[in-house]
């Protein structure tokens, strides 16, 4: 009898934890620093693919996601060692997507040939936005024309290239928005993330927000226009949702994103990865030490915590409805223990914010504007 997870197939993520600067909205899990040990941190991140497949044997390997931080400041060597490690480790798919997220600067433009022939065939460029003075205000270290000049570089070396753009920011209009997403998908992609600008605690712009110093930010109702617009002009470009946040022709879609959003299993190695790994039957929940000197001493360098059936279950509805498929109410049945609430299920069609047909529950346009909203009521039964 097949296990839960291989309803969403098996994937490898690996965090690089360095940038060359913080961006001041950022929150993940990166750092500046002035020196790499790129020997020492290539044997860690080895160490750890054998010891995970050590849990794992047999599983096929359907993805490989290189996150960061900045990973194409790595030395492509250090790829080349994690990719030979996870092919002596599991056997891989025929189509196993192997992606790397990278700045578009002309100094790490020059590594995608060695990313390539390391065994890179997706990459995911982090561009935010294609004007200068927005590029400065994100703290970005590229111009629009030199993100541009990478973006053409990248996509005559590999076969699938994304590239990321923030919108809602600073005192920026619906109209400039509407130009610069029209200049982005002239470009012929086959696949972008839009991400609406949040401001994070902790953060740079956290701090200047709470101080009363980021001025500009667009109120709730600017917000939805823009969201409304971008499904309107991807839809138009044969980029039509498939995420909340991303867009993709038909067939180009993340593979690796989709194991997580599909309730996958994925092992998280270097510091601060996440992970969920079904082993002897339970589902393990795993994090890695999250500062890289303490990750790179090896001491203590991951926890786990057994998931229940119920937290499993909270876990599969909240990826799962975050893509316009939706989720397998069967499969959710299964990992709960019990159905959906049948009378939040009315409330919620009667209200056009979710469909359900033959067990598949899916949110509607409508719905995905207020999908918290959405999810609570749905989880709380």
């Amino acid at each position: 009898m097949a296990e839960d997870w291989e309803a969403g197939g098996f994937g490898l993520y690996v965090h690089w934890p360095f940038c060359a600067a913080k961006c001041p909205y950022c929150d993940f899990n990166s750092h500046v620093t002035n020196a790499v040990d790129h020997d020492a941190w290539r044997t860690a991140l080895v160490s750890e693919v054998e010891r995970v497949g050590a849990l794992t044997p047999g599983r096929v390997l359907r993805s490989v996601f290189f996150g960061g931080g900045t990973p194409s400041l790595m030395a492509p060597s250090t790829v080349d060692a994690v990719l030979s490690a996870a092919a002596r480790t599991w056997p891989m798919a025929n189509d196993v997507e192997v992606t790397l997220e990278a700045n578009p600067t002309s100094v790490e433009a020059e590594k995608f040939a060695a990313f390539r022939a390391a065994g890179i065939n997706r990459v995911s460029m982090g561009i935010q936005a294609l004007n200068d003075s927005d590029l400065r205000a994100l703290g970005r270290l590229h111009s629009a024309a030199e993100g541009l000049a990478a973006f053409d570089v990248a996509r005559s070396t590999f076969d699938r290239v994304s590239f990321d753009l923030m919108y809602g920011r600073q005192k920026q209009s619906v109209i400039q928005w509407e130009r610069e997403l029209q200049q982005a998908l002239a470009l012929n992609l086959d696949h972008i993330s839009l991400y609406q600008l949040t401001v994070e605690p902790g953060t740079a712009f956290g701090d200047r927000y709470k101080r009363g110093q980021l001025r500009g930010l667009p109120d709730d109702d600017l917000s939805a226009d823009m969201y409304a617009l971008t499904q309107d002009i991807c839809t138009a470009h044969n980029m039509p949702r498939y995420e909340v946040s991303n867009h993709a022709r038909d067939g180009a879609e993340s593979r690796h994103n989709l194991i997580y959003w599909r309730y996958g299993d994925y092992a998280g190695i270097g510091p601060g990865a996440h992970g969920r790994l079904t082993l002897n039957g339970s589902r393990i929940a795993t994090e890695q030490q999250r500062m890289p000197t303490a990750w790179l001493q090896g001491d203590t360098r991951e926890t786990s915590e057994t998931l229940s059936g119920a937290d499993q279950a909270t876990e599969y509805v909240m990826m799962g409805l975050r893509l316009s498929e939706g989720i397998d109410m069967d499969r959710y049945t299964q990992l709960s223990g019990r159905s959906f609430n049948p009378t939040k299920l009315d409330e919620l069609m009667d209200m056009g914010l979710i469909s359900a047909y033959q067990n598949r529950l899916s949110v509607t346009y409508q719905g995905f504007s207020l999908l918290n909203g959405v999810l609570r009521s749905l989880l709380d039964n």
